[in-house]
C-alpha cells in the first residue's frame, strides 16, 4: 500500500513496542517518518530519530521543530509515549501520580501543542492518541494507569472538537493487553510468569494478547487520508474485551 505517499509523520515513543511497529508500518506505506524517544539507539533509516523527553517542554518543542524541518512539513502526529503503573489508589504516593500523569497526559499535550502550528498547514492533518481499554473498563490493580488513560480519552474528544474546523482530525486507539516489552517486564516480575501470561490472555475473548502490529494497523487507519470523515473516535483493539460477554468455554 502507498496511501501515505508524500505524507510526513511523527511518532512519540517510537523506538520500541507499539510506537516502533507504527513507525515501521507508516514508512512501509510511503510516509516519511520521524521518531521521538528518550533512547533512539537502534532506530535507523528510513526512520529519522530525535532524542526527546515528553516531560520536558523545551526538549519536545526542539525535537518537533527539528523533525518538521527535516521532513519538510508534518501531516500526522502519533502520541504514543507513555508509561505503566500498578496498584490501587492506596499503593502509589502523590509523587508517582504526578510522574505518570506528566508522561501519559501532559506528554501528549506538550507534543500536540508543539506540532499544531505545522499540522494546520497540512491538507491531511491527523493526530492519533494511544489510549487503552483501561479508559473504558475497570481493571484491577490499575487505578493510576486507568486514570491517566481516562484523561487521554477525554482529551482526545476535546481536541477533536477544538480542531475539527481547522481540518485536523483527532482520534484515539484503545488497545487491550499488548505483547510489548513493558508487559514482558511485568510478566518477568510475576511469581509465576507463565500463569500470569495465561491470565492476561484469558481475559481477552480471542484468548491471546494483542500484537503491536495489530495496534499499528489501527493507528494507520485513523491517521490515513482514507479515514477523512473519522474524528472524535476511540477504536478498540482489544480482542473483544470491551464489547463481548461470552459464556464460559464449553457452554
Amino acid at each position: 500500500m502507498s496511501d501515505f505517499a508524500g505524507l510526513k509523520a511523527l511518532v512519540t515513543g517510537g523506538a520500541s513496542g507499539i510506537g516502533r511497529a507504527t513507525a515501521d508500518l507508516l514508512a512501509a506505506r510511503g510516509a516519511r517518518v520521524a521518531v521521538l524517544d528518550r533512547d533512539v539507539t537502534g532506530v535507523g533509516k528510513p526512520l529519522l530519530a530525535y532524542r526527546a523527553d515528553v516531560t520536558d517542554d523545551t526538549s519536545v518543542r526542539t525535537a518537533v521543530e527539528r523533525a518538521a524541518e527535516d521532513l519538510a512539513g508534518l501531516d500526522v502526529l502519533v502520541n504514543n509515549a507513555g508509561i505503566g503503573a500498578q496498584g490501587t489508589v492506596e499503593d502509589n504516593d502523590d509523587t508517582e501520580w504526578h510522574r505518570v500523569f506528566d508522561v501519559n497526559v501532559l506528554g501528549m499535550v506538550r507534543t500536540a501543542r508543539a506540532a499544531l502550528p505545522r499540522l494546520r498547514r497540512s491538507s491531511h492533518a491527523a493526530i492519533v492518541n494511544i489510549c487503552s481499554i483501561a479508559a473504558t473498563a475497570g481493571l484491577p490493580q490499575r487505578a493510576l494507569y486507568s486514570a491517566t488513560k481516562g484523561a487521554v480519552y477525554a482529551l482526545t474528544l476535546a481536541m477533536a472538537a477544538d480542531h475539527v474546523r481547522e481540518g485536523i482530525r483527532v482520534n484515539c486507539v484503545n488497545p487491550g493487553t499488548v505483547d510489548t516489552p513493558w508487559v514482558g517486564r511485568l510478566l518477568d516480575a510475576a511469581p509465576d510468569p507463565a500463569a500470569e501470561r495465561a491470565a492476561l490472555a484469558g481475559r481477552q475473548p480471542t484468548g491471546r494478547l494483542v500484537t503491536a502490529a495489530e495496534v499499528a494497523g489501527a493507528i494507520a487507519y485513523l491517521a490515513g487520508p482514507l479515514s477523512g470523515a473519522t474524528t472524535g473516535t476511540a477504536l478498540a483493539v482489544d480482542g473483544g474485551m470491551q464489547g463481548l460477554r461470552l459464556r464460559p468455554a464449553g457452554q
